[in-house]
Order: C-alpha cells, then sequence, then structure tokens
C-alpha cells in the first residue's frame, strides 16, 4: 500500500500547452525527412476538424470509456495488483493505481483523505499521439490509444507530451507503456483486469456509443457530478469521475507512484 501524500499544483496549462506545441513541431520537422504511419492508408481512417493522426482500425462502432466511482474506492490497489499480473510491467513501474492524498482543510481540522485511480485517459484528442516521431503511439477508430512496441525507439515524447503523466519507458522493454484498456481482453468479451477485480465495483468500462450501456446509465444517473482531470487542456479525455473533489480537477500531478508534494 502506498503511503499517503498530500495533492499538488501541475504546470500552468499554457506550459502544458506550450511543451505540446513543441513537440508537435518536432514531429512536423521528422515527418518532413519521410517518416510515414505504420498502417497503410487503406487501414486508416481520418477524422474531420481534428489535427490527429488517422486512426487505425478498432472494434467497429465502438468507442470505450471508463467510468470511476470515488465514492466506491477503497484504496486497496486490488486493481493495481490485477493489472500488474495481467500485464507483467517491471517490478515498481505500473498502468494503473491508486494514490492516496490528503487535502488539507482550512480550518485546521483533520485532512480529509481521497483515494484516486490514475490511468491512461484514452482521450478523444490525446495529445502523445502527434508528438512521436516514428508513429508508434497511435489510436485506433475506438479510441484506445496504444503503442506499437515494434516501433517505439524510447525517445520519451509522448510521456513528456501526456498532461495526465500515465506513461513511461518500460525499463526492461526500453518503449514507451501505459494503461491500454486491456484491449486484448476487450476484444474476446472481458473486462480490463482493473475493472473485474475492484472489489467496491468503482470502476466501470462500455461503450459510450451505446446509449444503453452501463457506463452512460451511470454517468446520467450523477450528470451534474460527472468529471473529468485537467479538462483545461481539451484532450477530452474518456476517464470520468463521480465523487472528485474540485481540489483534483486540475490540481493532480504525478506519475502514478508515491511523491511529496504540498500546497493544498
Amino acid at each position: 500500500m502506498q503511503e499517503p501524500t498530500t495533492i499538488s499544483h501541475s504546470a500552468p496549462p499554457a506550459v502544458q500547452k506550450a511543451k505540446r506545441t513543441f513537440l508537435q513541431d518536432l514531429v512536423g520537422l521528422a515527418t518532413a525527412f519521410g517518416l510515414t504511419a505504420a498502417a497503410g492508408p487503406a487501414a486508416a481512417v481520418s477524422l474531420p476538424g481534428t489535427t490527429q493522426p488517422p486512426r487505425r482500425p478498432g472494434m467497429e462502432g465502438k468507442r470505450f470509456g471508463m467510468l470511476v466511482d470515488i465514492r466506491k474506492c477503497i484504496g486497496c490497489q486490488a486493481c493495481t495488483v490485477s493489472c500488474s499480473v495481467e500485464n507483467q510491467p517491471p517490478i515498481g513501474q505500473f498502468r494503473t493505481t491508486v494514490l492516496q492524498y490528503e487535502i488539507d482543510k482550512p480550518d485546521g481540522s483533520m485532512p480529509a483523505m481521497v483515494s484516486l485511480p490514475r490511468l491512461c485517459n484514452h482521450c478523444e484528442e490525446p495529445p502523445c499521439v502527434p508528438v512521436c516521431p516514428v508513429q508508434a503511439t497511435f489510436q485506433r477508430t475506438d479510441g484506445i490509444v496504444l503503442v506499437d512496441n515494434e516501433r517505439c525507439v524510447g525517445c520519451g515524447y509522448c510521456v513528456q507530451a501526456c498532461p495526465y503523466d500515465a506513461r513511461f519507458i518500460n525499463h526492461e522493454t526500453q518503449t514507451a507503456d501505459k494503461c491500454t484498456f486491456c484491449e486484448h481482453r476487450l476484444e474476446v468479451g472481458l473486462l480490463p483486469a482493473c475493472v473485474e477485480s475492484c472489489v467496491g465495483g468503482a470502476r466501470v468500462i462500455g461503450d459510450l456509443n451505446d446509449p444503453g450501456s452501463e457506463i452512460n446509465r451511470r454517468m446520467a444517473a450523477h450528470e451534474e457530478g460527472v468529471k473529468v482531470l485537467k479538462p483545461g487542456m481539451k484532450t477530452e479525455p474518456r476517464v470520468f469521475y463521480i465523487g472528485l473533489p474540485d481540489e483534483f480537477v486540475n490540481g493532480v500531478s504525478g506519475q502514478a507512484s508515491v511523491r511529496l508534494v504540498s500546497d493544498h
């Protein structure tokens, strides 16, 4: 179990956007020298009104998202353990975890303790995708963002571009790594490991294109209480939270590991 930490402010949105723009400029330069996508034109799908590269084939007609109900999360780390067992990241590195935070109260009373599950947000406009100089990071038509480890050169551009600090360089493969929504399980009708193992039922995954899906029903029932992390970054994350304190919306920083921070 991780030690409690205190929530901190991340870099201002303007600074993060400037960093993303710089990385995108580098990618544009690399593209000018002839780097091409791994998937052929016939396999890619371009979306109008976006600066994202063409998407690659996914589960037709679906758009996956995850809903996390913080009120039900007990911080047991079952999701962290099951993800590690399923996906085998190196020891000490995690695709998802639950950070324990303290929020100091202005009246000096006992700090509020919050368990916050963290993972890749599989954004509608993922900033990690266009910055990859070899197009190893890509998004599928069903919204899932993946890494082609055969192409990845471990440059870390995508790690720097992610405003949610959800990526890392795998110590063993020396390539980018992150949550994949366990797409290999979804494709055979199974739930992601973290969803299946959540003892409190805090995590729900589903098809956002299906009005009758459980994730859409739950979000409709708590419409005013559904929030995302860092909405000002305009990435349109597809990991939603119920019960997320306002302090966390724009104030969460850091990769999924323990850190000492302040300011709240």
